[in-house]
């Protein structure tokens, strides 16, 4: 509905008050400015004293009208003024990044990394074929919302609540059971947009008020495949990690799928690249092998960054150390996909590593220099967290990243 500039002046309001009172004072200065102009010098003396007569109604006229306005927001609202000044002053200027990935690892880093910048574009897969965004895609034929709406919640600034309701997941009891509010919020957005998925994120971008942007891969219906060692082959996400044999490589059901004009244009934009955190075949990858993605990535002037992931997934990476996640990467799209790599050198502690044992996962290894050998800068330093899983600690991650970026780039702001 188009805004009436007209309500500013209906009653009540206490604007148009103190609007009038600053017109009327430069109606009194224009008119002072003519007596001071008089050669008579007591009728000169008259308009001198009009004319800071009428000063004196502006400066008060405006400066009530802005305590009208500020009363609006303070002191309930402050907080909320503060962060619109923060971002449109400060946030705005930050460079122009680009992560690429999936999965929880995607969302905790661009959680942090929006206090940086405004300007964060998520690209997200849309091969996600477990749980309730696999539910999903098959009843309606759509792509995959888990991992978009983890990215559109964790670059929300609207109310804590808000994020919460996105997030609520309905218990088993429930004809609902399993499904997420926001999975299915994002699928009614759909619909009520003829199926236009980038378009439906964009709106439920604006209901989150989010700083940046979501954008998915592509918008292709597309199944990541898994071919292994022994020449065997599965088809979905979910069903990729095998512990009986290794990965060799992964492929979309739609090979000629591209991707969405949104992710390009941000990519060719970027100052900053960044691939992961995440899994490797299953949140990374999927992203770089959507034809033209990796070309488009590799053309870019951005300073483009790899984050390893700290402990290695079973059944997907068994035994791999950087150097093998890094040269997987290499394998799947092009070798100037990348220019540095972060990596964790930290070991987690007996205790919690005792845990992951049972699991299968362990430590990646931070072998340096043969990711150096490859061509690429390294930095390897302390990224661990460990509550209650072995990870990335968020603000470690976004420290050592802001240090990189802006050590290799120049940054202004």
């Amino acid at each position: 509905m188009p805004q009436n500039p007209f309500k500013w002046l209906y009653p009540g309001m206490k604007v148009k008050r103190w609007l009038f009172a600053s017109l009327l004072g430069v109606v009194i200065v224009g008119a002072g400015a003519v007596l001071a102009a008089e050669p008579y010098p007591f009728v000169s003396v008259i308009g001198i004293l009009w004319i800071l007569c009428g000063m004196v109604f502006i400066v008060m006229g405006m400066g009530k009208m802005i305590v009208s306005l500020l009363t609006l927001f303070l002191p309930k609202g402050e907080r909320e003024l503060v962060n619109i000044l923060y971002q449109k002053r400060y946030l705005e200027r930050g460079p122009k990044i680009v992560v690429v990935g999936g999965g929880h690892g995607l969302s905790h880093l661009i959680f942090g990394l929006k206090e940086y910048t405004a300007n964060i574009t998520a690209i997200v897969t849309v091969a996600d074929s477990g749980g309730s965004s696999g539910r999903l895609r098959e009843e309606f034929n759509i792509v995959a919302p888990g991992d978009i709406r983890n990215c559109l919640v964790a670059l929300a600034d609207a109310p804590a609540l808000m994020g919460e309701l996105f997030q609520f997941r309905f218990s088993k009891d429930s004809e609902l059971k399993g499904h997420n509010f926001g999975n299915l919020f994002l699928t009614a957005m759909v619909q009520l947009t003829d199926g236009d998925f980038e378009r439906a994120v964009k709106e439920t971008s604006k209901v989150l008020a989010i700083r940046g942007s979501v954008v998915p891969s592509t918008v292709s219906n597309v199944h990541l495949v898994a071919e292994y060692a022994d020449g065997t082959r599965t088809q979905g996400e979910a069903s990729i990690p095998n512990p009986n044999s290794r990965v060799k490589r992964v492929y979309l059901t739609d090979e000629d799928a591209y991707p969405t004009a949104d992710a390009l244009e941000a990519i060719a934009q970027a100052d900053v690249v960044i691939l992961g955190p995440g899994s490797l075949y299953t949140s990374v990858i999927p992203n770089l092998i959507v034809k033209g993605m990796s070309e488009a990535i590799a053309k870019s002037q951005a300073f483009k960054i790899y984050v390893c992931n700290v402990m290695t997934q079973h059944g997907e990476t068994d035994n791999y150390s950087a150097s093998d996640h890094v040269q997987a990467i290499v394998d799947h799209s092009n070798k100037d996909v990348l220019d540095a790599c972060l990596i964790n050198n930290i070991t987690a502690p007996i205790e919690a590593l005792k845990r992951y044992q049972g699991e299968g996962s362990y430590p990646v290894v931070p072998d340096t220099e043969k990711i150096q050998e490859m061509g690429y800068k390294v930095v390897a330093t302390d990224l661990l967290g460990v509550t209650d899983y072995v990870r990335h600690d968020s603000k470690k991650l976004n420290q050592a990243l802001i240090k990189l970026i802006e050590t290799h780039r120049v940054i202004r702001r």
